[in-house]
């Protein structure tokens, strides 16, 4: 099997495009359980599980998927791709199988597609098509073959697994100093990798390109990630409450200004990743938004792209 060297994954989804609306808007239970028998639908059209020689666990924000494949060539390196993110076989809540399609049988269709059907999550790229039924736990993932698929896959499962808990994924880098999480968010070119790159040596990086926040009792916290950008670089496995949320822009001096009320909001669900359009699930995400303004400051950051920045920031 031939891998990539080092391709950057690139999830070319924003909020507001590649989504189709789902058939059935009453999607059930996103929340996890040990899994020993598979309720998912027997058959994807088009693909066969391919039996599983080789497992690996992912753990991100505490939530642990083992992926299975025939190919033990794939899983370990899918174990060094998610270094640092690797869990134990026996905390598995989630289960997926995935079926490597041979060179040249990729979709000509790139649009993204996350749809509800027959109690199952099902979501389609060019690169690959997974199936998840929630209330087992268990899914299936037909792809190229090409690590960087998975990574988007993931993306999109986390999304639905945080939503119901008040949590979200964000385009933002965010790092840990002194023991509080700070974000970044912006869209393309805003200065995430930038001031994350610039980070000092005190500061922990969770990630340049996608953070990750979960909500506990009512407190934010921001969780490291394996999603990178264009650093090229795993976050650290760790945890913060967040501090701020910073809305980045460059400019000729460094400048931070309070946000509130609609601009916050607006601001941060511009950001916001999510890729189903069912109304229950919207409204979940919007929600969570508006309850996270309501409790973390939001404050817009114009800054001079050098390490004195963070002399204002923490």
């Amino acid at each position: 099997m031939n891998l990539p060297g080092n391709p950057v994954a690139d999830l070319a989804c924003e909020p507001k495009g590649g989504i189709v609306q789902s058939r059935d808007e009453s999607p059930r239970g996103a929340e996890g359980a040990p899994v020993s028998a598979l309720s998912a639908r027997e058959e994807m059209s088009g693909m066969k599980a391919a039996a599983p020689r080789s497992s690996m666990v992912v753990e991100i924000g505490g939530m642990a998927i083992r992926l299975r494949c025939g190919d033990p060539a794939f899983i370990d390196w899918l174990t060094s791709r998610y270094a640092g993110y690797v869990g134990r076989s026996d905390e598995a809540s989630f289960d997926f199988e995935i079926e490597l399609a041979p060179a040249g049988r990729e979709s000509g269709n790139e649009d993204l597609s996350v749809s509800w059907d027959s109690g199952c999550w099902l979501m389609e790229r060019g690169d690959f098509r997974a199936e998840w039924n929630p209330s087992s736990g268990r899914g299936r993932v037909q792809q190229a073959v090409n690590p960087y698929s998975l990574d988007s896959v993931l993306r999109i499962m986390h999304t639905l697994l945080l939503a119901p808990k008040g949590g979200f994924l964000v385009h933002a880098s965010s790092a840990v100093r002194n023991g509080r999480a700070f974000l970044f968010s912006g869209v393309s070119g805003a200065g995430k990798t930038t001031i994350a790159s610039l980070a000092p040596p005190d500061a922990h990086l969770l990630t340049d390109e996608i953070s990750y926040v979960t909500r506990e009792d009512g407190r934010y916290f921001a969780v490291g990630t394996p999603f990178f950008g264009e650093l090229g670089r795993v976050g650290e496995n760790l945890r913060a409450p967040i501090e701020c949320v910073y809305l980045l822009a460059k400019g000729p001096e460094n400048k931070i200004e309070s946000i509130g009320g609609p601009d916050a909001l607006r601001g941060l669900l511009g950001n916001v990743l999510f890729f189903a359009r069912d109304t229950q699930s919207v409204k979940l995400v919007f929600d969570a938004a508006f309850e996270f303004v309501s409790r973390v400051p939001v404050r817009r950051l114009t800054f001079v792209p050098d390490e004195r920045v963070w002399d204002w920031i923490a």
